[in-house]
C-alpha cells in the first residue's frame, strides 16, 4: 500500500488524542498514531481491503459448494426449517 502525504490542521484535542495513541502504542510519530487510530476505528466507516488469499478461499469454498449441491433452489419451508 502506498503512503500519501497530507498536511492537516487539527484541533488541540485531536492533537492530544494522537499524542496519547502515540505513547500508548509506542509509535514514533503522530502520523503512525493516526494510522493506528484509523486501524482501530476505521472499520466502523469503511470496509478494509480484501486480500488475494481471502478471495481465493471464497472462490474455492463456493466452487466446492456448487459441485456438491449444484444450483438448486431452496423452498421457503426448507429455509424456515434451517432457521429453527
Amino acid at each position: 500500500m502506498a503512503d500519501v502525504n497530507v498536511n492537516l490542521k487539527v484541533k488541540r484535542y485531536t492533537n492530544r488524542v494522537l499524542g496519547v495513541v502515540k505513547e500508548k502504542y509506542g509509535l514514533k510519530d503522530k502520523s503512525e498514531a493516526l494510522d493506528k487510530f484509523a486501524e482501530l476505528y476505521g472499520g466502523e466507516f469503511v470496509d478494509s481491503e480484501v486480500g488475494d488469499e481471502l478471495v481465493r478461499d471464497i472462490i474455492r469454498s463456493t466452487s466446492a459448494h456448487v459441485k456438491k449441491h449444484g444450483f438448486r433452489k431452496m423452498s421457503l419451508e426448507e429455509l424456515e426449517r434451517l432457521g429453527e
